[in-house]
């Protein structure tokens, strides 16, 4: 089993940033790969981005150029999601998601409040 712990959320005016983390911690492995998802109202869960083993990222077009997802260089089961030029269309529930070989865990979620 894989535990996430998911930190960072909150209510931020439009232009504004977030950094959100995710600590995993359990029966982990390298290479893995973390990242987040989000759901918004009305819309089914998407990808925002991943990181696979701090190797390759992948990002959803919305948010390309304005959030970064990076891992924890003395922690390598942390990933940080680094929210820049926030809009009101990014509020939603942030979740993140580790996935090594085929077995997938999620976190509880973090709120995400953009105001415009």
């Amino acid at each position: 089993q894989v535990q996430l712990v998911e930190s960072g959320g909150g209510l931020v005016q439009a232009g504004g940033f977030l950094r959100l983390s995710c600590a995993a911690s359990g029966n982990t492995f390298s290479g893995n790969t973390m990242g987040w998802f989000r759901l918004r109202p009305g819309r089914e869960r998407e990808l925002v981005a991943t990181d696979f083993a701090g190797l390759e990222t992948e990002y959803a077009d919305s948010v390309r150029g304005r959030f970064t997802i990076s891992r924890d260089n003395l922690r390598p089961t942390t990933v940080y999601l680094e929210m820049f030029s926030l809009k009101s269309e990014d509020t939603g529930l942030y979740v993140c998601n580790y996935k090594a070989g085929t077995n997938t865990y999620w976190g509880q979620g973090t709120q995400v409040t953009v105001s415009s």
